[in-house]
Protein backbone atom coordinates (compact mmCIF):
# COMPACT_ATOMS: atom_id res chain seq x y z
CA UNK A 1 0.00 0.00 0.00
CA UNK A 2 2.94 2.31 0.61
CA UNK A 3 3.58 2.52 -3.11
CA UNK A 4 -0.08 3.37 -3.74
CA UNK A 5 0.02 6.72 -1.95
CA UNK A 6 1.30 9.59 -4.02
CA UNK A 7 0.47 13.26 -4.55
CA UNK A 8 -2.69 12.30 -6.42
CA UNK A 9 -4.08 9.31 -4.52
CA UNK A 10 -3.87 10.95 -1.09
CA UNK A 11 -6.80 13.09 -2.26
CA UNK A 12 -9.03 10.09 -2.97
CA UNK A 13 -10.65 10.18 0.51
CA UNK A 14 -11.75 13.74 -0.27
CA UNK A 15 -13.16 12.52 -3.59
CA UNK A 16 -15.13 9.79 -1.82
CA UNK A 17 -16.47 12.31 0.71
CA UNK A 18 -17.57 14.68 -2.06
CA UNK A 19 -19.31 11.83 -3.92
CA UNK A 20 -21.17 10.62 -0.83
CA UNK A 21 -22.30 14.15 0.12
CA UNK A 22 -23.51 14.64 -3.44
CA UNK A 23 -25.57 11.43 -3.22
CA UNK A 24 -27.09 12.47 0.11
CA UNK A 25 -28.63 15.52 -1.58
CA UNK A 26 -31.12 13.16 -3.26
CA UNK A 27 -33.86 11.13 -1.64
CA UNK A 28 -33.26 9.37 0.61
CA UNK A 29 -32.30 11.27 2.84
CA UNK A 30 -32.70 14.22 0.45
CA UNK A 31 -30.55 16.86 2.14
CA UNK A 32 -30.93 19.27 -0.76
CA UNK A 33 -28.44 21.82 0.57
CA UNK A 34 -25.56 19.41 -0.09
CA UNK A 35 -26.18 19.78 -3.84
CA UNK A 36 -24.89 23.35 -3.55
CA UNK A 37 -21.71 22.13 -1.83
CA UNK A 38 -20.66 18.98 -3.70
CA UNK A 39 -19.67 20.52 -7.09
CA UNK A 40 -17.48 23.11 -5.37
CA UNK A 41 -15.84 20.43 -3.21
CA UNK A 42 -15.09 18.43 -6.37
CA UNK A 43 -13.89 21.37 -8.45
CA UNK A 44 -11.68 23.09 -5.89
CA UNK A 45 -10.59 19.84 -4.27
CA UNK A 46 -8.98 18.73 -7.54
CA UNK A 47 -6.96 21.92 -8.00
CA UNK A 48 -3.26 21.39 -8.57
CA UNK A 49 -3.73 18.00 -10.18
CA UNK A 50 -2.80 17.45 -13.83
CA UNK A 51 -5.72 16.75 -16.20
CA UNK A 52 -5.27 12.98 -15.96
CA UNK A 53 -5.12 13.20 -12.18
CA UNK A 54 -8.27 15.36 -12.10
CA UNK A 55 -10.01 12.76 -14.26
CA UNK A 56 -9.12 10.00 -11.79
CA UNK A 57 -10.17 12.19 -8.84
CA UNK A 58 -13.53 12.79 -10.53
CA UNK A 59 -13.94 9.11 -11.34
CA UNK A 60 -13.44 8.09 -7.72
CA UNK A 61 -15.94 10.74 -6.60
CA UNK A 62 -18.42 9.72 -9.28
CA UNK A 63 -18.12 6.04 -8.43
CA UNK A 64 -18.76 6.76 -4.74
CA UNK A 65 -21.70 8.96 -5.68
CA UNK A 66 -23.47 6.52 -7.96
CA UNK A 67 -22.83 3.49 -5.77
CA UNK A 68 -24.61 5.28 -2.92
CA UNK A 69 -27.28 6.91 -5.11
CA UNK A 70 -28.20 3.69 -6.94
CA UNK A 71 -27.98 1.39 -3.91
CA UNK A 72 -31.64 0.50 -4.40
CA UNK A 73 -30.63 -1.61 -7.43
CA UNK A 74 -29.41 -4.26 -4.96
CA UNK A 75 -33.06 -5.10 -4.26
CA UNK A 76 -33.85 -6.27 -7.78
CA UNK A 77 -35.06 -9.90 -7.58
CA UNK A 78 -32.32 -11.16 -9.90
CA UNK A 79 -29.70 -12.98 -7.84
CA UNK A 80 -26.71 -12.52 -10.17
CA UNK A 81 -27.78 -9.60 -12.30
CA UNK A 82 -28.65 -7.10 -9.55
CA UNK A 83 -25.15 -6.56 -8.06
CA UNK A 84 -23.56 -6.69 -11.51
CA UNK A 85 -25.99 -4.12 -12.91
CA UNK A 86 -25.55 -1.85 -9.87
CA UNK A 87 -21.75 -1.78 -10.05
CA UNK A 88 -21.59 -1.67 -13.85
CA UNK A 89 -24.02 1.23 -14.17
CA UNK A 90 -22.24 3.13 -11.38
CA UNK A 91 -18.89 2.57 -13.08
CA UNK A 92 -20.26 3.88 -16.37
CA UNK A 93 -21.96 6.96 -14.88
CA UNK A 94 -18.79 7.84 -12.94
CA UNK A 95 -17.14 8.73 -16.24
CA UNK A 96 -19.20 11.94 -16.46
CA UNK A 97 -17.92 13.72 -13.31
CA UNK A 98 -14.45 12.49 -14.28
CA UNK A 99 -14.74 14.22 -17.66
CA UNK A 100 -16.13 17.32 -15.91
CA UNK A 101 -13.00 17.72 -13.77
CA UNK A 102 -10.79 17.00 -16.77
CA UNK A 103 -12.53 19.83 -18.61
CA UNK A 104 -12.16 22.01 -15.51
CA UNK A 105 -8.38 21.51 -15.70
CA UNK A 106 -8.41 22.63 -19.32
CA UNK A 107 -10.55 25.67 -18.50
CA UNK A 108 -8.33 26.69 -15.58
CA UNK A 109 -5.23 26.19 -17.69
CA UNK A 110 -3.72 23.69 -15.27
CA UNK A 111 -0.22 22.58 -16.07
CA UNK A 112 1.08 19.06 -15.82
CA UNK A 113 2.37 18.29 -12.34
CA UNK A 114 5.90 19.62 -11.90
CA UNK A 115 8.10 20.39 -8.90
CA UNK A 116 7.41 23.82 -7.41
CA UNK A 117 10.10 26.07 -5.93
CA UNK A 118 9.01 24.93 -2.47
CA UNK A 119 9.45 21.30 -3.54
CA UNK A 120 12.96 21.99 -4.81
CA UNK A 121 13.95 23.89 -1.65
CA UNK A 122 12.64 21.06 0.52
CA UNK A 123 14.54 18.49 -1.51
CA UNK A 124 17.80 20.48 -1.30
CA UNK A 125 17.40 21.02 2.46
CA UNK A 126 16.50 17.45 3.39
CA UNK A 127 18.02 15.59 0.48
CA UNK A 128 14.71 13.77 -0.10
CA UNK A 129 11.48 14.49 -1.94
CA UNK A 130 8.52 15.67 0.20
CA UNK A 131 6.00 13.03 1.24
CA UNK A 132 2.77 12.57 -0.74
CA UNK A 133 0.61 14.50 1.73
CA UNK A 134 2.91 17.50 1.81
CA UNK A 135 3.48 17.44 -1.96
CA UNK A 136 -0.26 17.31 -2.59
CA UNK A 137 -0.88 20.13 -0.13
CA UNK A 138 1.79 22.30 -1.74
CA UNK A 139 0.45 21.70 -5.24
CA UNK A 140 -3.08 22.58 -4.07
CA UNK A 141 -1.88 25.77 -2.34
CA UNK A 142 0.01 26.82 -5.45
CA UNK A 143 -3.00 26.28 -7.73
CA UNK A 144 -5.50 27.83 -5.30
CA UNK A 145 -3.31 30.89 -4.80
CA UNK A 146 -2.95 31.30 -8.56
CA UNK A 147 -6.74 31.04 -8.96
CA UNK A 148 -7.48 33.53 -6.16
CA UNK A 149 -5.16 36.19 -7.58
CA UNK A 150 -6.73 36.18 -11.03
CA UNK A 151 -9.04 39.09 -11.94
CA UNK A 152 -12.54 38.42 -10.65
CA UNK A 153 -13.97 38.64 -14.17
CA UNK A 154 -11.76 35.74 -15.31
CA UNK A 155 -12.73 33.68 -12.27
CA UNK A 156 -16.41 34.40 -12.84
CA UNK A 157 -16.17 33.39 -16.50
CA UNK A 158 -14.38 30.19 -15.54
CA UNK A 159 -17.13 29.19 -13.10
CA UNK A 160 -19.89 29.90 -15.64
CA UNK A 161 -18.04 27.65 -18.09
CA UNK A 162 -17.73 24.93 -15.44
CA UNK A 163 -21.46 25.08 -14.68
CA UNK A 164 -22.28 24.86 -18.40
CA UNK A 165 -19.99 21.84 -18.69
CA UNK A 166 -21.87 20.18 -15.82
CA UNK A 167 -25.15 20.67 -17.68
CA UNK A 168 -23.64 19.46 -20.95
CA UNK A 169 -22.49 16.19 -19.39
CA UNK A 170 -25.84 15.64 -17.65
CA UNK A 171 -27.59 16.08 -20.97
CA UNK A 172 -25.19 13.80 -22.82
CA UNK A 173 -25.75 11.10 -20.17
CA UNK A 174 -29.47 11.42 -20.90
CA UNK A 175 -28.85 10.67 -24.59
CA UNK A 176 -25.98 8.18 -24.90
CA UNK A 177 -26.71 4.41 -25.02
CA UNK A 178 -30.51 4.98 -24.96
CA UNK A 179 -30.02 7.48 -22.12
CA UNK A 180 -29.92 7.38 -18.33
CA UNK A 181 -31.05 10.82 -17.09
CA UNK A 182 -31.38 9.66 -13.48
CA UNK A 183 -30.83 12.27 -10.76
CA UNK A 184 -29.51 15.39 -12.50
CA UNK A 185 -28.22 17.86 -9.92
CA UNK A 186 -31.30 20.10 -10.16
CA UNK A 187 -33.59 17.19 -9.29
CA UNK A 188 -32.32 17.34 -5.71
CA UNK A 189 -34.25 20.62 -5.30
CA UNK A 190 -37.64 19.06 -6.09
CA UNK A 191 -39.21 20.32 -2.86
CA UNK A 192 -37.93 23.91 -3.33
CA UNK A 193 -40.99 25.05 -5.26
CA UNK A 194 -40.02 28.67 -6.07
CA UNK A 195 -36.60 27.57 -7.33
CA UNK A 196 -37.78 24.75 -9.58
CA UNK A 197 -40.16 27.00 -11.52
CA UNK A 198 -37.08 27.77 -13.61
CA UNK A 199 -37.63 24.34 -15.19
CA UNK A 200 -40.65 25.74 -17.04
CA UNK A 201 -38.16 27.79 -19.07
CA UNK A 202 -34.97 25.72 -19.21
CA UNK A 203 -36.00 22.24 -18.07
CA UNK A 204 -34.44 20.59 -15.06
CA UNK A 205 -30.98 21.30 -16.50
CA UNK A 206 -31.45 25.02 -15.86
CA UNK A 207 -31.90 24.27 -12.16
CA UNK A 208 -28.75 22.13 -12.29
CA UNK A 209 -26.87 25.05 -13.83
CA UNK A 210 -28.03 27.53 -11.19
CA UNK A 211 -27.22 25.22 -8.27
CA UNK A 212 -23.78 24.32 -9.68
CA UNK A 213 -22.93 27.92 -10.62
CA UNK A 214 -23.97 29.41 -7.28
CA UNK A 215 -22.19 26.68 -5.32
CA UNK A 216 -18.98 27.13 -7.31
CA UNK A 217 -19.18 30.91 -6.94
CA UNK A 218 -19.52 30.74 -3.17
CA UNK A 219 -16.64 28.26 -2.96
CA UNK A 220 -14.51 30.44 -5.23
CA UNK A 221 -15.33 33.55 -3.22
CA UNK A 222 -14.27 31.86 0.02
CA UNK A 223 -11.06 30.77 -1.65
CA UNK A 224 -10.36 34.29 -2.92
CA UNK A 225 -11.13 35.73 0.50
CA UNK A 226 -8.63 33.37 2.12
CA UNK A 227 -5.79 34.08 -0.29
CA UNK A 228 -6.51 37.72 -1.11
CA UNK A 229 -8.48 39.16 1.85
CA UNK A 230 -7.59 42.79 1.15
CA UNK A 231 -9.45 42.83 -2.17
CA UNK A 232 -13.01 42.74 -0.80
CA UNK A 233 -14.60 43.84 -4.06
CA UNK A 234 -12.84 41.08 -5.94
CA UNK A 235 -14.05 38.15 -3.86
CA UNK A 236 -17.56 39.48 -3.23
CA UNK A 237 -18.05 40.36 -6.90
CA UNK A 238 -17.47 36.75 -7.86
CA UNK A 239 -20.55 35.59 -5.94
CA UNK A 240 -22.85 38.57 -6.51
CA UNK A 241 -24.19 37.66 -9.94
CA UNK A 242 -25.14 34.00 -9.23
CA UNK A 243 -26.65 34.90 -5.86
CA UNK A 244 -28.63 37.73 -7.45
CA UNK A 245 -29.80 35.35 -10.18
CA UNK A 246 -30.88 32.82 -7.54
CA UNK A 247 -32.87 35.46 -5.64
CA UNK A 248 -34.56 36.67 -8.83
CA UNK A 249 -35.51 33.11 -9.79
CA UNK A 250 -36.85 32.45 -6.28
CA UNK A 251 -38.93 35.64 -6.30
CA UNK A 252 -40.38 34.94 -9.73
CA UNK A 253 -41.00 31.30 -8.80
CA UNK A 254 -42.88 32.27 -5.64
CA UNK A 255 -45.11 34.54 -7.74
CA UNK A 256 -45.79 31.70 -10.20
CA UNK A 257 -46.75 29.27 -7.44
CA UNK A 258 -49.12 31.73 -5.76
CA UNK A 259 -50.66 32.84 -9.07
CA UNK A 260 -51.51 29.24 -9.95
CA UNK A 261 -53.19 28.70 -6.58
CA UNK A 262 -55.31 31.83 -7.10
CA UNK A 263 -56.30 30.57 -10.55
CA UNK A 264 -57.29 27.16 -9.19
CA UNK A 265 -59.32 28.72 -6.37
CA UNK A 266 -61.21 30.80 -8.92
CA UNK A 267 -62.45 27.61 -10.67
CA UNK A 268 -63.28 25.19 -7.83
CA UNK A 269 -65.82 23.11 -9.78
CA UNK A 270 -63.56 22.19 -12.71
CA UNK A 271 -62.10 18.84 -11.66
CA UNK A 272 -62.22 15.09 -12.20
CA UNK A 273 -62.44 12.55 -9.36
CA UNK A 274 -59.87 9.74 -9.65
CA UNK A 275 -59.51 6.63 -7.50
CA UNK A 276 -55.83 5.63 -7.45
CA UNK A 277 -55.16 2.04 -6.39
CA UNK A 278 -51.82 0.97 -4.89
CA UNK A 279 -51.82 -2.83 -4.31
CA UNK A 280 -48.18 -3.16 -3.11
CA UNK A 281 -47.51 -6.61 -4.56
CA UNK A 282 -43.87 -7.86 -4.46
CA UNK A 283 -42.33 -8.27 -7.89
CA UNK A 284 -41.58 -11.96 -7.30
CA UNK A 285 -45.31 -12.63 -6.85
CA UNK A 286 -46.18 -10.73 -10.03
CA UNK A 287 -43.93 -13.17 -11.91
CA UNK A 288 -45.43 -16.27 -10.29
CA UNK A 289 -48.47 -17.65 -12.19
CA UNK A 290 -49.48 -19.62 -9.09
CA UNK A 291 -50.06 -16.30 -7.28
CA UNK A 292 -52.30 -14.76 -9.95
CA UNK A 293 -55.59 -15.38 -8.15
CA UNK A 294 -54.33 -14.06 -4.82
CA UNK A 295 -52.82 -11.03 -6.53
CA UNK A 296 -56.05 -10.27 -8.37
CA UNK A 297 -58.11 -10.78 -5.23
CA UNK A 298 -56.00 -8.16 -3.45
CA UNK A 299 -56.41 -5.49 -6.12
CA UNK A 300 -60.06 -6.40 -6.63
CA UNK A 301 -60.84 -5.75 -2.96
CA UNK A 302 -59.12 -2.37 -3.12
CA UNK A 303 -61.01 -1.56 -6.33
CA UNK A 304 -64.37 -2.42 -4.74
CA UNK A 305 -63.60 -0.07 -1.87
CA UNK A 306 -62.60 2.67 -4.31
CA UNK A 307 -65.73 2.30 -6.46
CA UNK A 308 -67.94 2.68 -3.40
CA UNK A 309 -66.60 6.25 -3.19
CA UNK A 310 -68.07 6.99 -6.66
CA UNK A 311 -65.02 8.11 -8.66
CA UNK A 312 -65.23 9.11 -12.31
CA UNK A 313 -62.13 7.01 -13.08
CA UNK A 314 -60.54 3.99 -11.42
CA UNK A 315 -56.78 3.83 -12.06
CA UNK A 316 -54.50 0.82 -11.58
CA UNK A 317 -50.68 0.96 -11.73
CA UNK A 318 -48.40 -0.68 -14.28
CA UNK A 319 -48.71 -4.49 -14.32
CA UNK A 320 -51.44 -7.05 -15.03
CA UNK A 321 -51.97 -8.15 -11.36
CA UNK A 322 -53.45 -11.50 -12.29
CA UNK A 323 -55.88 -10.02 -14.78
CA UNK A 324 -57.13 -12.71 -17.18
CA UNK A 325 -60.22 -13.12 -19.36
CA UNK A 326 -62.69 -14.04 -16.60
CA UNK A 327 -61.32 -11.43 -14.17
CA UNK A 328 -61.52 -8.82 -16.90
CA UNK A 329 -65.20 -9.63 -17.36
CA UNK A 330 -65.78 -9.22 -13.63
CA UNK A 331 -64.14 -5.80 -13.67
CA UNK A 332 -66.25 -4.69 -16.64
CA UNK A 333 -69.39 -5.56 -14.70
CA UNK A 334 -68.26 -3.67 -11.60
CA UNK A 335 -67.31 -0.59 -13.59
CA UNK A 336 -70.57 -0.58 -15.55
CA UNK A 337 -72.49 -0.62 -12.27
CA UNK A 338 -70.36 2.19 -10.85
CA UNK A 339 -70.45 4.16 -14.14
CA UNK A 340 -66.70 4.73 -13.94
CA UNK A 341 -63.91 4.63 -16.50
CA UNK A 342 -60.98 2.29 -15.88
CA UNK A 343 -57.31 2.87 -16.70
CA UNK A 344 -55.05 -0.13 -16.21
CA UNK A 345 -51.76 -1.61 -17.39
CA UNK A 346 -51.27 -4.93 -19.09
CA UNK A 347 -49.44 -6.66 -21.92
CA UNK A 348 -50.69 -6.00 -25.44
CA UNK A 349 -50.10 -8.39 -28.34
CA UNK A 350 -50.01 -7.43 -32.00
CA UNK A 351 -49.02 -9.13 -35.23
CA UNK A 352 -46.99 -7.64 -38.05
CA UNK A 353 -44.91 -8.90 -40.95
CA UNK A 354 -42.12 -9.81 -38.57
CA UNK A 355 -44.37 -11.97 -36.39
CA UNK A 356 -45.85 -11.57 -32.93
CA UNK A 357 -45.02 -8.40 -30.96
CA UNK A 358 -45.54 -7.89 -27.22
CA UNK A 359 -46.02 -4.41 -25.76
CA UNK A 360 -46.14 -2.96 -22.26
CA UNK A 361 -49.34 -0.97 -22.56
CA UNK A 362 -51.90 1.20 -20.78
CA UNK A 363 -55.59 0.70 -21.57
CA UNK A 364 -58.74 2.77 -21.13
CA UNK A 365 -62.11 1.07 -20.70
CA UNK A 366 -64.92 3.65 -20.79
CA UNK A 367 -67.91 3.39 -18.50
CA UNK A 368 -70.12 2.62 -21.53
CA UNK A 369 -68.04 -0.52 -22.22
CA UNK A 370 -66.05 0.86 -25.16
CA UNK A 371 -62.29 0.26 -25.27
CA UNK A 372 -60.05 3.07 -26.49
CA UNK A 373 -56.80 2.50 -28.44
CA UNK A 374 -54.05 1.57 -25.95
CA UNK A 375 -50.93 3.53 -25.25
CA UNK A 376 -47.85 1.37 -25.83
CA UNK A 377 -44.73 2.23 -23.89
CA UNK A 378 -42.22 3.95 -26.14
CA UNK A 379 -39.03 4.01 -24.05
CA UNK A 380 -38.15 0.62 -22.63
CA UNK A 381 -35.77 -0.25 -19.80
CA UNK A 382 -32.63 -2.05 -20.94
CA UNK A 383 -32.40 -5.56 -19.39
CA UNK A 384 -35.72 -4.93 -17.65
CA UNK A 385 -38.00 -4.84 -20.71
CA UNK A 386 -35.67 -5.62 -23.57
CA UNK A 387 -32.18 -7.03 -24.02
CA UNK A 388 -29.81 -4.85 -26.07
CA UNK A 389 -27.97 -6.71 -28.87
CA UNK A 390 -30.07 -9.83 -28.20
CA UNK A 391 -30.35 -10.45 -31.96
CA UNK A 392 -26.58 -10.89 -32.21
CA UNK A 393 -25.86 -12.10 -28.65
CA UNK A 394 -28.85 -14.30 -27.75
CA UNK A 395 -27.15 -15.71 -24.63
CA UNK A 396 -27.77 -12.33 -22.93
CA UNK A 397 -31.42 -13.36 -22.54
CA UNK A 398 -30.34 -15.98 -20.02
CA UNK A 399 -29.06 -13.26 -17.68
CA UNK A 400 -32.47 -11.58 -17.29
CA UNK A 401 -35.98 -12.77 -16.35
CA UNK A 402 -37.69 -11.12 -19.32
CA UNK A 403 -37.05 -13.57 -22.17
CA UNK A 404 -37.62 -11.94 -25.54
CA UNK A 405 -38.86 -8.74 -23.91
CA UNK A 406 -41.17 -6.06 -25.29
CA UNK A 407 -41.38 -4.04 -28.48
CA UNK A 408 -41.50 -0.23 -28.28
CA UNK A 409 -44.57 1.82 -29.12
CA UNK A 410 -44.34 4.54 -31.74
CA UNK A 411 -46.57 7.44 -30.59
CA UNK A 412 -48.31 9.13 -27.65
CA UNK A 413 -52.02 8.34 -27.15
CA UNK A 414 -54.20 10.74 -25.11
CA UNK A 415 -56.91 9.31 -22.84
CA UNK A 416 -60.23 11.14 -22.51
CA UNK A 417 -61.48 10.41 -19.01
CA UNK A 418 -64.94 11.05 -17.61
CA UNK A 419 -66.91 13.75 -19.37
CA UNK A 420 -64.14 16.32 -19.94
CA UNK A 421 -60.66 15.37 -18.69
CA UNK A 422 -57.72 14.71 -21.02
CA UNK A 423 -54.79 12.71 -19.63
CA UNK A 424 -51.44 11.99 -21.26
CA UNK A 425 -50.39 8.49 -20.11
CA UNK A 426 -46.75 7.49 -19.70
CA UNK A 427 -45.44 4.26 -18.22
CA UNK A 428 -42.79 3.92 -15.50
CA UNK A 429 -39.22 4.88 -16.56
CA UNK A 430 -40.54 7.19 -19.30
CA UNK A 431 -41.24 9.95 -16.78
CA UNK A 432 -37.53 10.56 -16.12
CA UNK A 433 -36.99 11.71 -19.73
CA UNK A 434 -37.88 15.43 -20.00
CA UNK A 435 -38.02 15.65 -23.77
CA UNK A 436 -39.93 12.37 -24.06
CA UNK A 437 -42.74 13.47 -21.73
CA UNK A 438 -42.86 16.81 -23.52
CA UNK A 439 -43.99 14.94 -26.66
CA UNK A 440 -47.02 13.60 -24.76
CA UNK A 441 -48.39 16.97 -23.63
CA UNK A 442 -50.80 18.66 -26.03
CA UNK A 443 -52.69 21.94 -25.77
CA UNK A 444 -55.74 20.22 -24.29
CA UNK A 445 -53.85 17.99 -21.83
CA UNK A 446 -55.08 18.41 -18.25
CA UNK A 447 -52.56 16.17 -16.53
CA UNK A 448 -49.79 13.64 -17.08
CA UNK A 449 -50.87 10.19 -15.90
CA UNK A 450 -47.99 7.92 -14.85
CA UNK A 451 -48.58 4.20 -14.33
CA UNK A 452 -45.53 2.66 -12.70
CA UNK A 453 -44.26 -0.34 -10.79
CA UNK A 454 -41.31 0.28 -8.50
CA UNK A 455 -41.96 -3.02 -6.72
CA UNK A 456 -38.72 -4.22 -8.32
CA UNK A 457 -36.81 -2.32 -5.64
CA UNK A 458 -38.60 -3.31 -2.41
CA UNK A 459 -39.12 -0.35 -0.02
CA UNK A 460 -36.14 1.81 -0.93
CA UNK A 461 -34.99 5.22 -2.13
CA UNK A 462 -35.90 4.29 -5.73
CA UNK A 463 -39.54 5.28 -5.27
CA UNK A 464 -38.60 8.72 -3.95
CA UNK A 465 -35.92 9.42 -6.55
CA UNK A 466 -38.32 8.35 -9.30
CA UNK A 467 -41.02 10.63 -7.93
CA UNK A 468 -38.65 13.60 -7.65
CA UNK A 469 -37.79 13.21 -11.34
CA UNK A 470 -41.44 12.98 -12.36
CA UNK A 471 -42.43 16.16 -10.50
CA UNK A 472 -40.20 18.18 -12.83
CA UNK A 473 -42.25 16.98 -15.80
CA UNK A 474 -45.30 18.80 -14.41
CA UNK A 475 -43.36 22.06 -13.96
CA UNK A 476 -41.66 21.82 -17.35
CA UNK A 477 -44.97 21.37 -19.17
CA UNK A 478 -47.27 23.43 -16.95
CA UNK A 479 -49.75 20.61 -16.26
CA UNK A 480 -50.60 18.52 -13.22
CA UNK A 481 -49.04 15.12 -12.56
CA UNK A 482 -50.85 12.02 -11.32
CA UNK A 483 -48.78 8.95 -10.35
CA UNK A 484 -50.25 5.51 -9.65
CA UNK A 485 -47.69 3.04 -8.32
CA UNK A 486 -47.57 -0.56 -7.22
CA UNK A 487 -45.80 0.23 -3.94
CA UNK A 488 -45.25 4.01 -3.70
CA UNK A 489 -45.21 6.91 -4.36
CA UNK A 490 -48.91 7.27 -5.37
CA UNK A 491 -50.33 10.80 -5.42
CA UNK A 492 -50.78 13.94 -7.46
CA UNK A 493 -48.93 17.23 -7.88
CA UNK A 494 -50.27 20.43 -9.40
CA UNK A 495 -48.85 22.23 -12.43
CA UNK A 496 -46.25 24.01 -10.28
CA UNK A 497 -44.96 20.84 -8.64
CA UNK A 498 -46.81 21.32 -5.35
CA UNK A 499 -47.66 17.98 -3.69
CA UNK A 500 -51.43 18.01 -3.24
CA UNK A 501 -52.09 14.52 -1.89
CA UNK A 502 -49.79 11.52 -1.45
CA UNK A 503 -50.97 8.11 -0.25
CA UNK A 504 -49.50 7.37 3.17
CA UNK A 505 -48.48 10.96 3.95
CA UNK A 506 -48.24 12.53 6.41
CA UNK A 507 -47.33 10.06 9.08
CA UNK A 508 -48.16 6.82 7.27
CA UNK A 509 -46.41 4.23 5.15
CA UNK A 510 -46.11 5.34 1.52
CA UNK A 511 -45.20 1.78 0.47
CA UNK A 512 -48.31 0.13 1.93
CA UNK A 513 -51.41 -0.94 -0.04
CA UNK A 514 -54.31 1.51 -0.18
CA UNK A 515 -56.45 3.81 -2.27
CA UNK A 516 -56.25 7.57 -2.78
CA UNK A 517 -59.15 9.72 -3.97
CA UNK A 518 -57.71 12.59 -6.01
CA UNK A 519 -59.78 15.60 -7.09
CA UNK A 520 -57.64 16.88 -9.97
CA UNK A 521 -58.42 20.26 -11.63
CA UNK A 522 -59.19 20.22 -15.34
CA UNK A 523 -59.88 22.85 -17.96
CA UNK A 524 -57.74 25.52 -16.32
CA UNK A 525 -56.52 28.20 -18.72
CA UNK A 526 -52.77 27.92 -19.25
CA UNK A 527 -50.06 29.27 -21.50
CA UNK A 528 -47.60 26.92 -23.15
CA UNK A 529 -44.33 26.94 -21.21
CA UNK A 530 -41.11 27.89 -22.99
CA UNK A 531 -39.75 24.42 -22.27
CA UNK A 532 -42.82 22.74 -23.74
CA UNK A 533 -42.41 24.89 -26.85
CA UNK A 534 -38.64 24.64 -27.37
CA UNK A 535 -37.42 21.62 -25.40
CA UNK A 536 -33.79 21.24 -24.32
CA UNK A 537 -32.46 24.36 -26.05
CA UNK A 538 -30.71 25.52 -22.88
CA UNK A 539 -28.90 22.19 -22.44
CA UNK A 540 -27.97 22.11 -26.13
CA UNK A 541 -26.49 25.63 -25.96
CA UNK A 542 -24.48 24.68 -22.85
CA UNK A 543 -23.19 21.61 -24.70
CA UNK A 544 -22.18 23.58 -27.79
CA UNK A 545 -20.37 26.25 -25.76
CA UNK A 546 -18.63 23.61 -23.67
CA UNK A 547 -17.43 21.80 -26.79
CA UNK A 548 -16.19 25.09 -28.29
CA UNK A 549 -14.25 25.98 -25.16
CA UNK A 550 -12.85 22.45 -24.73
CA UNK A 551 -11.48 22.49 -28.27
CA UNK A 552 -9.63 25.75 -27.71
CA UNK A 553 -5.95 25.53 -26.84
CA UNK A 554 -5.58 25.63 -23.04
CA UNK A 555 -3.90 28.74 -21.69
Amino acid sequence: MKGFWNQETVRFPLAVLAGVLWAMAFPLPGWAGLAWVAPALLFFGSMGLPPAGAFRFGYVAGLAHFIVLLRWMRHMPVSVGAPAAWISLSAYCALYPAVWLWLGCRFVGSRESAPTEEDELEVSRRGTAPGPWKASWWSWLDAASDYARRPWSRRAGLLVAAAMAWVALEWIRALVLTGFPWAPLGMSQWRQLPLIQLAAVTGVHGVSFLVCWAGLAIGGALLAMGFNPKSRWSWTAEARLPLAATLIVMGWGFWEVMSYRRLENAMPDSSVRLALVQPSVPQTLLWDPAENERTFAKILELSRQALELRPAVLVWPEGSFGLDGSNYGLMRTLLAEAKADWVFGSDDVAEDDGGRLLYNAAFLLRSDGSVMPPYRKRRLVAFGEYVPLAKWLPFLKWLTPIGDGFAAGDRPVPFRLGPDAVASPVICFEDVFPNGVRDHVAKDTDFILVLTNDGWFSESAAQWQHTAAAVFRSVENGVALVRVCNNGITGWWDARGTPRDVLGEPGGNVYAPGILMAQVPIGLPRAETPYRRHGDVFAAVCTALTAWRALRKPR
